[in-house]
């Protein structure tokens, strides 16, 4: 329902009267959730029919259904310049305050110790939850738990802020974790972990579960963080991507997270790397994508014939070089099972595998599949054959490697030619990606589905073999016969790169307390690291403006900063309607010919235009910039256009006399584009700071 409305008002009141024109039963039976501390809303238990009557309402701004989402470092601070002795410590980082909207936290956590923090900052207004013997302290100064319908399963889940899972912690300690050294996952990985901003709060806003994150709790988050007087929200969740702003949880909390002066971090999903999968796309928000670090780790497989093969995962046990029966899974298919047969038994299926015959050997599988087939039949180990070449992996709970294709048939071929076959799989050993940082293949691509000419993602992140706090209530593992339990473990996903600009905002606001989130957006943007892809088609579909260079980003020279107003304006150039606007926003605005914007206006740091295939386009881009590097300072245009892309800057120096001043320019782009897509820049330099925005045009496979 938008902003709050001015003056008093009772909000379960107006709720319950609007539900009591709708519902047949009884409408305080309806009501689940109640938002109005930050905005105006409610959740509530409708059928199909009497949603469609809300709808109809005038004070609704949209109505839809609550939906599940799925969740989407010793190295990688070091990895992006960013090492502790680095930072520059200001003296206001330890008020700023992280709320994490993830699986709760581990409180006891080494990395959430509040020795040596002092008394929490005033403006905190939220509070905590104490069940289940959890406790705050200075360090997590607030923390509560969300489920609307009350159900959870007391086997997984603890009714309490606690963390049954390990993502909130790990996401937690990622972002705003102190520094603890000797960190490791049974001795990989080991050296100081940290968050990007170790002095700095956390408040805990527990909304996902065993079973997932549901909307109508994020939103409850959202509406209590706001209030509750965070300075930035990471959420490393998501869901299939919306066709609307305002149909989606997330941009909607964003939105008035925004309005309220809080920059919402995302992750940017973990369904790469196909076209269009990026799930979190607001422009009020920070999307973020995926990319390795220095760090990968390879599992030997060593067999009889001494023949040694590499292959990936993570894998924490050491068989100290023992030679074990090796068999192939086609050699024992579970014929108990009716229809099972070699075909089956070959690819190590649940429920394929003959026990008899495979425990307490390694199993070779044919393919790359969950490793529960082999498990249940009490297996010792698995080595398992890839046909695609993995840039990431997984911890298992028993030994495992996973070969390339190649290096599968390989051991195939030992087995079939061989009598008594045998091998080892050695511990996981630590090695230098010596190609790092380039986007890893989950990491969801653009382009934007909902605005086609907005660039998603904006940047991107570590987010492979992080090592980070976790929950020993959880396994290492998602498989339940995983008996091990640490207290950091190493994950990868969008849900990991999402925490490390997390803790880059935070280090900026801490610089820059009085800086907007879009001003603190554009910093991050503006600073990332270029990059280059093999993949020509994606490029910056993948990466957007580069890899965030948190050291920098506290530097920028020049910021592309926008507010609630611009916002509005883009909006209505997206059609949307005045009276829905004025509900969102909570005042007179209203759409005209004056104050409609385009999408090309709107003061984003970076540049898009789509077209359909087989045609060229134009587009006039309007910008402001201002100053925040030195007083005294000329700007020049220095453009990359590559062949396709013919881009003017009107004008080309920029030039300033204070502080704060704000200058603005044109930029005409001409783009020849064919069937696929290409991308230049533009960078103001002074000869100190480069501000450098990337130039996309493509052509579009959605009109």
């Amino acid at each position: 329902m938008g902003s709050l409305p001015k003056g008093e008002f009772s909000a379960p009141s107006l709720h319950t009267k609007m539900l009591q024109e709708v519902v047949s039963s009884g409408p305080s039976d309806a009501l689940l959730y109640s938002y109005q501390r930050s905005f105006n809303g409610f959740a509530a238990k409708l059928t199909e029919e009497e949603a469609e009557k809300l709808r109809g309402n005038e004070e609704v701004v949209s109505v839809f259904l609550s939906k599940k989402k799925q969740l989407h470092t010793t190295r990688s601070w070091n990895f992006m310049d960013f090492p502790i002795k680095k930072v520059r410590r200001s003296a206001i980082e330890s008020d700023i305050i992280v709320g994490m909207l993830d699986t709760g936290i581990w409180p006891e956590s080494e990395s959430f110790s509040d020795i040596g923090f002092g008394a929490i900052p005033q403006k905190w207004k939220g509070s905590c939850q104490t069940y289940s013997n959890f406790t705050c302290n200075n360090k997590i100064i607030g923390a509560k738990y969300y489920r609307a319908d009350g159900e959870f399963d007391p086997a997984y889940d603890f009714k309490s802020p606690r963390d049954s899972e390990g993502h909130g912690s790990h996401t937690a300690s990622t972002a705003a974790g102190r520094l603890v050294s000797e960190a490791s996952l049974y001795g990989l990985a080991k050296g100081t972990a940290r968050g990007g901003v170790p002095s700095a709060r956390i408040a805990v806003y527990k909304i996902c579960w065993s079973d997932g994150c549901y909307d109508v709790d994020i939103l409850a988050a959202f509406d209590d963080a706001i209030a509750d007087g965070v300075d930035i929200i990471s959420l490393s969740v998501g869901g299939s991507f919306a066709f609307d702003y305002f149909d989606d949880t997330i941009a909607i909390g964003a939105f008035h997270s925004m309005k309220n002066g809080i920059l919402t971090s995302n992750s940017a999903g973990n369904g790469g790397p196909d076209p269009f999968t990026i799930s979190n796309l607001s422009p009020w928000s920070l999307s973020v994508a995926a990319s390795t670090i220095d760090r990968k780790f390879g599992t030997k497989v060593k067999l009889g014939n001494g023949a040694i093969y590499e292959g990936s995962s993570i894998n924490t046990f050491d068989l100290k070089g023992k030679m074990y029966p090796l068999i192939w899974g086609g050699s024992a298919p579970n014929t108990s099972q009716g229809l099972v047969t070699w075909e089956d038994s070959r690819l190590c299926l649940p429920g394929s595998l003959n026990s008899t015959l495979v425990k307490g050997k390694i199993v070779f599988c044919e393919t790359f599949s969950d490793p529960e087939g082999v498990m249940e039949a009490g297996a010792l180990g698995a080595v398992f054959q890839d046909g695609t070449t993995k840039d990431y992996a997984f911890t298992y709970p028993l030994p495992f490697s996973n070969l390339n294709i190649d290096d599968g048939r390989a051991v195939l071929n030992y087995l079939n030619t061989t009598e008594d076959t045998t091998a080892t799989i050695y511990k996981s050993n630590q090695e230098n990606n010596q190609f790092s940082p380039y986007v890893v293949s989950f990491s969801s691509r653009g382009p934007n589905p909902i605005t086609a000419d907005i660039l998603k993602p904006d940047l991107t992140a570590p987010g492979v073999n992080i090592l980070a706090a976790w929950s020993p209530a959880s396994p290492v593992t998602i498989f339940g016969d995983d008996s091990r339990r640490v207290a950091y473990n190493i994950i990868s996903g969008t849900s990991m790169s999402c925490p490390h600009a997390t803790g880059s905002a935070a280090y900026v606001k801490s610089m820059h307390p009085n800086w907007s989130p879009a001003a603190i957006k554009s910093a991050l943007m503006t600073t990332a690291f270029p990059m280059s892809t093999k993949n020509n088609l994606e490029a910056e579909f993948a990466y957007g403006a580069g890899h965030i260079n948190p050291a920098q980003a506290a530097q920028p020279g020049l910021l592309y900063d926008a507010g609630e107003t611009d916002y509005v304006k883009f909006l209505c150039g997206q059609g949307y309607t005045p009276k829905m606007l004025q509900l969102i926003t909570g005042s007179n605005s209203s759409c005209s010919a004056e104050t409609n914007g385009t999408v090309w206006d709107l003061n984003l740091p970076s540049f898009a235009l789509s077209t359909t295939v087989g045609n060229s386009v134009t587009r006039v881009f309007h910008r402001t910039v201002t100053n925040v590097g030195s007083a005294v300072s000329t700007y020049q245009a220095v453009v990359n256009a590559p062949p396709g892309l013919i881009i003017q800057v009107q004008p080309s120096l920029l030039s300033f006399k204070s502080l704060g001043e704000s200058q603005s320019f044109v930029v005409t782009v001409h783009a020849e584009v064919g069937n696929s897509m290409v991308s230049g820049s533009l960078t103001w330099d002074d000869g100190q700071y480069k501000v450098r925005s990337p130039i996309v045009a493509y052509a579009s496979l959605i009109k």
